[in-house]
């Protein structure tokens, strides 16, 4: 990606900007300087935009960082590998804080977004964790507003709009591709398995996104969750012919990688005969290219090319 490319950053939030952001407002007097991102996902769409100067401190890093951020992200304090309680929050002294997840505000972790305010420290969560306000936007969109908002608190508008028409083109791409695919595969996407239960995709989340956009049918599109746990048995009997699974290696759980969840897959007495386990129709992606993050559209594209391999 491009967007970090500018030598010069413009100062166009001076003199103060105010944003709707997920049903609070967002002020700042000027770009901030000390920010403390709650989570890798949004640690990763800053080193896109080219802020890493501005970032003051990071926490909890879910899986291998992309290569092309791997060097800048070692350089950034980790002030929590779990969930920042607040006084973590305050010893980083930081001047703005930003989270993929409305869940990382509470009072039991970084604190409420209105405590934060009373503070004097604004806060920004990611639109796409708030679909209530925008209701008539994609996962893909509101993850467009994010760089816009973005653009605008930093000074880095130009940046922004470059990463929004370098993304739109790949979505822009897959849709093609779509169009062009004479079989309509359908998916389900196998997240984690937890207590030898399965987390899947559902409707409301980006893996959904990324059906659509290829004209692929999440076979738990009717569940109205992002992630929800179902039985093995549901998933043989909506028989996906394709499943996408998440590798999540970093987590340290186990059939957290995605080849314990294929052994695990072919070792069922049940699911072993689904025909998408017994040929192996497998598309593997990490687990964190499954959130709504910069790095959504690197899983599009994995998932396009797979389809094309599999048809």
């Amino acid at each position: 990606m491009t967007a970090g490319c500018a030598a010069t950053k413009p100062d166009v939030a001076a003199g103060g900007v105010t944003l709707e952001n997920c049903g609070a407002q967002v002020r700042v007097d000027k770009p901030p300087r000390r920010v403390v991102t709650l989570d890798q996902q949004t640690t990763e769409t800053l080193l896109t935009l080219g802020l890493r100067e501005d970032i003051a401190g990071t926490a909890l890093q879910s899986g291998p960082v992309s290569e092309e951020h791997r060097a800048e992200y070692a350089t950034i304090p980790m002030i929590s590998s779990q969930e920042v309680t607040g006084e973590q929050l305050r010893a980083a002294d930081p001047d703005f804080v930003i989270s993929a997840f409305v869940s990382r505000f509470t009072r039991e972790q970084a604190g409420t977004r209105a405590e934060l305010a009373d503070l004097g420290l604004p806060s920004y969560v990611s639109e796409v964790d708030c679909p209530k306000y925008q209701p008539d936007k994609t996962p893909f969109e509101r993850l467009f507003t994010d760089y816009e908002n973005f653009g605008t608190i930093f000074g880095v508008r130009q940046r922004a709009a470059g990463l929004i028409g370098e993304q739109r083109a790949v979505v822009a791409d897959a849709e093609k591709a779509a169009a062009a695919r004479a079989a309509k595969p359908t998916v389900a996407y196998l997240y984690s398995v937890h207590n030898g239960t399965p987390w899947v995709a559902g409707g409301s989340g980006m893996p959904a996104n990324l059906s659509r956009v290829l004209g692929a049918k999440n076979v738990f599109d009717d569940v109205d969750r992002d992630w929800a746990e179902v039985g093995w048995d549901q998933i043989v009997a909506r028989n996906p012919s394709v499943i996408v699974i998440a590798d999540l290696p970093g987590r340290g759980q186990q059939n957290d990688t995605a080849q314990e969840k294929i052994q695990l897959m072919r070792a069922h007495p049940v699911l072993s005969q689904l025909d998408a386990v017994r040929t192996g129709r497998f598309v593997t992606v990490p687990g964190l290219e499954l959130d709504a993050t910069v790095r959504s559209v690197n899983a599009l594209k994995t998932i396009n090319d797979g389809l094309a391999k599999l048809a």
